[in-house]
């Protein structure tokens, strides 16, 4: 069921309307400098991220695994992210954890040098849901080792369980679950589209992971994934398109988590362009994450997967340029202007 299930969203993400419509990062206005003062050739991309060396501040988030669609998919992506320098997550590890037969997918990975590989696994998996034990360190750990990678992104998708008729409804305990894994294993906790607010980055925080994606709203909306997937439940099919649109704003996100936390900090969430990059590390995040741009590339061929990121880096470089910034770094002391929609949710 759950390789049935994965193999449905990805198709879905493929073929189907799930972006949420209003960019937010529209709302965010950079002052242009006509007199840059610095060479185009000297402006550099790389950035270190959790003790990793990135040739630009860019990782693919967790997409897929554990279905025999997503061999091709994972070894294209790995391949373009050892070639690019730049991190890689893979999808929840769930499926090979509960059916070895399924770890292929996943596995394939350590066959390639990757500056930062995250494996990944659900929080509502770290509670006891209805007969199934609930995953703790030897599961983290596994997930890890199954992959070679450096981090653990927990992902937390309660808004996408909510929506689902099987959904997992248990939630109380995470936190202290999440703290237990994180003692002993490196932790990242991650958002699917919901955002982070002040006080779950700081919960997060206490809870000893070492970064926070916060998944805000402003990409793909997994309520109306779950919507398109639905077939005869007709009121959860109507619940899940009337959530499609419930959550934080990824830039809204970035501020208040860097507002709150001094944790390294992912943007995922409707990142599509370069420009859009250089704008949320101008508000605070240390690198962005990308996923449903780069779905759509790579499934067509690693070639086309490559040529997209390039762009991303051309265009960041670019956008770099034009606002007189040597290094990543440099973004988050422009100056910047929050206006529209974006502006009320950050006051």
């Amino acid at each position: 069921m759950i390789e049935s299930r994965k193999k449905d969203h990805i198709d879905i993400c493929l073929y189907e309307d799930v972006e949420i419509e209003k960019d937010y990062w529209s709302d965010i206005k950079i002052p242009h400098d006509p007199i840059p003062e610095i060479d185009f050739d000297d402006i550099l991309l790389s950035t270190d991220f959790l003790e990793a060396r990135l040739q630009a501040p860019i990782m693919v988030t967790g997409i897929t695994g554990g279905y025999e669609g997503a061999k091709r998919i994972n070894r294209r992506l790995a391949s373009v992210a050892e070639k690019t320098g730049i991190g890689l997550g893979v999808g929840s590890q769930r499926a090979a954890l509960e059916d070895e037969d399924l770890r292929d997918s996943y596995e394939l990975l350590s066959d390639y040098s990757i500056p930062l590989l995250m494996g990944n696994i659900g929080a509502p998996q770290l509670i006891r849901q209805n007969c199934e034990e609930p995953y703790g360190v030897a599961e983290a750990e596994e997930a890890l080792k199954m992959i070679g990678g450096d981090y653990l992104a927990v992902h937390f998708n309660y808004l996408q369980e909510a929506v689902q008729p099987e959904g997992d409804l248990k939630s109380k305990g995470v936190l202290d679950s999440l703290s237990k894994i994180s003692e002993k294993v490196p932790t990242v906790a991650k958002e699917t589209g919901g955002g982070v607010s002040i006080d779950a980055a700081m919960a997060f925080r206490d809870a000893g992971v070492e970064a926070i994606d916060v998944g805000g709203m402003g990409g793909t909306s997994f309520s109306a994934v779950e919507y398109h997937r639905i077939k005869k439940d007709r009121m959860m099919k109507r619940i899940a398109k009337n959530l499609r649109d419930w959550g934080i704003p990824t830039p809204a996100s970035v501020v208040k988590c860097r507002g709150s936390v001094s944790l390294p900090l992912i943007a995922t969430g409707g990142i599509r362009n370069g420009v859009q990059i250089a704008k949320a590390l101008a508000l605070g995040a240390d690198i962005v994450g990308i996923a449903g741009g780069i779905l759509h590339a790579v499934n067509k061929s690693e070639q086309v997967a490559m040529r997209y990121v390039e762009r991303l880096k051309r265009e960041l470089k670019i956008t770099m340029f034009l606002l007189g910034c040597k290094k990543p770094n440099d973004l988050y002391d422009i100056n910047k202007v929050i206006t529209g929609e974006l502006k009320e949710w950050i006051e």
